[in-house]
C-alpha cells in the first residue's frame, strides 16, 4: 500500500500559504463571478462540470482532480454568506496544481470531486438562505430546492469516502474554558438523536484529532468543537446517516480579522494535515478521547462590550454595560459591518473581541433611555467622547 509521510508538515504551512494563496479572492463577499476566471484556467489536472442551475439560474460547477481510489466531495458556500472556505479552497486548488510530492501524492491516492459555490444565489445577495429563502442546510430530508438536489444528486452518483461540508460561524463563539475566539472548529456530525458513535464517526473524530493536533501550534485554545445535536435535515447529519464519514469545517473570528484572511490560512492548514492525516495514516493512532477532549464551542462573544459606565439610582449607583454586535451588509458590492446594541447587562460571562473599560464615567438617564436592543451603536459621551458605529472615539 502506497504511503505517503510528510515529516513535520505543520513546519511548512506558512510557506505553503504563502506560496499558493490565491490573491484574487480577498475579503468576506464570493461569488459566482468571482471565481468564474479561476475555474475557466484550471488546467488539464482539473475536469470541469456543470452540474445544474440556481433559482435564478446561475451555474453552479464542480471540479474533479485525482484519480485515486479514495474518493472525497468537499462543498463550499451552502451558506452564501460563508465564504472563508471557499477562499482557502482555492487556495489548496493552487497547491494541488504544483508538482510538489505531497500534491502529487493526493492526486494518485484520492479522487476529489469540489464544488466550491453550492448557493450562487445566496452567495450573489450575501445572504444565508437561497433566492427561495430556504437554508439549504435544513432541507437534507425534502430536497425542496434544486441546490439541495443537485448535492444529493452527487452524493448518490459520486460514493464519496469522505465528505468535507465547508462553512463559516458567526463571531459569537468561542472556546470553553478559554477566553478565546472559536477559530476554527469541527464537528464529525451524528447519525441518529441518541448521538451514538460508531465506526463512521470514529474515523471524522479521527481526522478532526489530527486537524486539531496541528492546528493547536498556531492558533491554540481557539479551536473548538461543534455542537452534535442530530437534525437529519443538516447534510452532514444525513451524509453520516447514510454512512458516509463526515467532517463538518465552521471558519470563526481571528482578532481583528474581520475579512476573515487570517481564518482562511488556518482553514488551508486543516485541508493540508487532513489530507497529510489520510496518507500517512496517522489517524489510526487517535482515540475517540482525542476528539472529545477539544474544547466544546460556546456563545460567550460580542464584537464590542463597554463595562462600567456608572448610572445613579436613587442613592445607589450602579454599573451599567452593555454588547455590540456587527450587522454585515451587502452594499455595491461590498460588506459594511454596522453596529447594533446586542445586549444590556448581564454579561458576567461574555466577553468582547474588543473591550472598552469606562471606569465608572456616569451615564446620563437621557443616553441610558437611548440605549436599546437592536438600535444603532451611535452615542456623544458626557466626558466628549463619541461612540460611532460602535467604536469609542476620544
Amino acid at each position: 500500500m502506497f504511503t505517503f509521510v510528510i515529516i513535520d508538515l505543520y513546519m511548512e504551512f506558512t510557506k505553503l500559504y504563502t506560496l499558493y494563496k490565491e490573491k484574487s479572492l480577498t475579503g468576506r463577499y464570493v461569488y459566482n463571478d468571482s471565481i468564474s476566471v479561476l475555474i475557466d484556467s484550471l488546467s488539464t489536472r482539473f475536469s470541469v462540470v456543470e452540474l445544474g442551475h440556481s433559482v435564478l439560474g446561475k451555474k453552479i460547477t464542480g471540479c474533479y482532480y485525482g484519480t485515486g481510489k479514495t474518493k472525497i466531495l468537499m462543498w463550499s458556500q451552502m451558506h452564501g454568506n460563508e465564504a472563508t472556505t471557499t477562499k482557502a479552497l482555492f487556495d489548496f486548488i493552487n497547491f494541488l496544481e504544483s508538482d510538489s510530492d505531497f500534491a502529487l501524492a493526493i492526486k494518485k491516492e484520492f479522487t476529489l470531486f469540489m464544488i466550491p459555490i453550492l448557493n450562487p444565489d445566496g452567495a450573489a445577495a450575501y445572504t444565508r438562505v437561497n433566492a427561495n429563502e430556504v437554508d439549504l442546510n435544513r432541507d437534507s430530508v425534502d430536497l425542496t430546492q434544486p441546490e439541495s438536489t443537485i448535492l444529493r444528486k452527487q452524493i448518490d452518483a459520486f460514493k464519496p469516502d469522505l465528505c468535507l461540508n465547508l462553512h463559516d460561524q458567526r463571531t459569537i463563539f468561542g472556546t470553553t474554558g478559554h477566553k478565546s475566539p472559536a477559530t476554527v472548529s469541527f464537528l464529525a456530525p451524528s447519525f441518529n438523536e441518541s448521538r451514538d458513535i460508531n465506526e463512521v464517526r470514529t474515523h471524522a473524530m479521527q481526522l478532526i484529532a489530527c486537524m486539531y493536533e496541528d492546528l493547536s501550534q498556531y492558533i491554540p485554545n481557539q479551536i473548538g468543537r461543534f455542537d452534535d445535536g442530530f437534525n437529519l435535515n443538516c447534510i452532514g447529519d444525513m451524509c453520516t446517516n447514510l454512512n458516509i464519514p463526515t467532517i463538518l469545517f465552521e471558519a470563526g473570528h481571528f482578532s481583528d480579522d474581520y475579512q476573515r484572511e487570517e481564518t482562511r490560512k488556518y482553514i488551508f492548514y486543516s485541508y493540508l494535515s487532513l489530507f497529510n492525516a489520510l496518507l500517512s495514516k496517522s489517524y489510526v493512532n487517535k482515540k475517540i478521547e482525542d476528539y472529545l477532549r477539544i474544547p466544546e464551542n460556546t456563545k460567550s462573544f460580542f464584537d464590542i462590550l463597554y463595562k462600567n459606565f456608572q448610572i445613579n439610582v436613587g442613592d445607589l449607583k450602579k454599573s451599567f454595560n452593555f454588547a455590540v454586535q456587527f450587522e454585515e451588509n451587502l452594499i455595491e458590492k461590498d460588506i459594511k459591518f454596522v453596529a447594533k446594541i446586542a445586549q444590556i447587562d448581564n454579561l458576567e460571562n461574555h466577553f468582547g473581541h474588543i473591550e472598552f473599560d469606562m471606569n465608572g464615567i456616569e451615564i446620563q438617564d437621557s443616553l441610558m433611555n437611548m440605549i436599546k436592543i437592536g438600535e444603532l451603536a451611535n452615542y456623544e459621551l458626557p466626558n466628549g467622547a463619541k461612540i460611532v458605529n460602535g467604536l469609542l472615539i476620544k
